[in-house]
């Protein structure tokens, strides 16, 4: 098994793929002002299985919503899901790079995407997704910030690693602007977005996932991984968290 199996094993049976919580979700939603009566048009970009998508159908009742994932397993758990919380008509599933969509021009109200953009880069990201809004639509994305001007070297290090475009929010809302968007709002994910939602449910995967892989090396060294980074966390979490940015296309 390579190890991309080895994390879809991993990752495929959790609530999230990465830190968030419904309340802030709401929150976002919220300050990016949508009318949630409108018959809106919405992308959900790097879905997962599907928690944010599930809920914006919820606060979202006559919107469409159109979940993008390129792993068909996380698709496949998100629609189950979906039919069990009785959304399923509202939501469409699509297998598909976020570098390579097939949307047209002008096409979405709301594109949205929480703990996900890194896999391209958040200017790439920003970039490429503007020619699917509509005049005016709205950007909302969840990217990994650093919350300090300075960190511990062994922070730095880690995330310097792993994703080199790690930067602090002004610099993001910077690319915003570049981009032609106009920053509306920002914030960062509370400690409960990262340990009870994302880490703690996690670690109490890892013995079960283990057990499936037979302890393998392979999956011996994503639990490793994963843990180290939570060790991180748990010693740096006043330098680092995830920003929340909602902009407004401009033009």
């Amino acid at each position: 098994m390579d190890e991309l199996q080895i994390l879809i094993d991993l990752h495929k049976h959790a609530d999230r793929q990465g830190p968030g919580g419904d309340a802030e979700t709401a929150l976002a939603l919220d300050l990016a002002g949508v009318d949630r009566a409108a018959p809106l048009a919405v992308a959900d970009i790097g879905c997962g299985t599907g928690a944010s998508a599930l809920l914006l159908a919820r606060l979202l009742p006559n919107a469409r919503i159109t979940a993008v994932d390129f792993l068909a397993d996380f698709l496949d758990v998100l629609q189950a899901r979906a039919a069990r919380a009785g959304v399923a008509e509202r939501i469409t599933p699509l297998a598909c790079s976020m570098d390579e969509l097939p949307f047209a021009d002008g096409q979405f109200d709301l594109i949205w995407s929480e703990g996900a953009i890194y896999n391209i880069g958040f200017e790439a990201g920003v970039a490429g997704w503007r020619r699917f809004l509509k005049p005016g639509g709205l950007l909302v994305v969840s990217e990994i910030t650093w919350t300090t001007a300075s960190r511990p070297a062994e922070l730095q290090a880690h995330w310097d690693g792993e994703y080199p475009e790690i930067a602090p929010a002004s610099a993001k809302i910077g690319v915003l602007e570049q981009q032609a968007y106009s920053p509306v709002a920002y914030f960062t994910l509370p400690e409960h977005c990262w340990l009870e939602n994302y880490y703690r449910p996690m670690q109490a995967r890892f013995a079960d996932f283990l057990a499936r892989q037979d302890h393998s090396a392979a999956a011996r060294a994503v639990v490793a991984a994963e843990q180290r980074e939570i060790d991180l966390y748990e010693r740096y979490k006043d330098h680092v968290s995830y920003g929340v940015y909602v902009a407004r296309k401009l033009g």
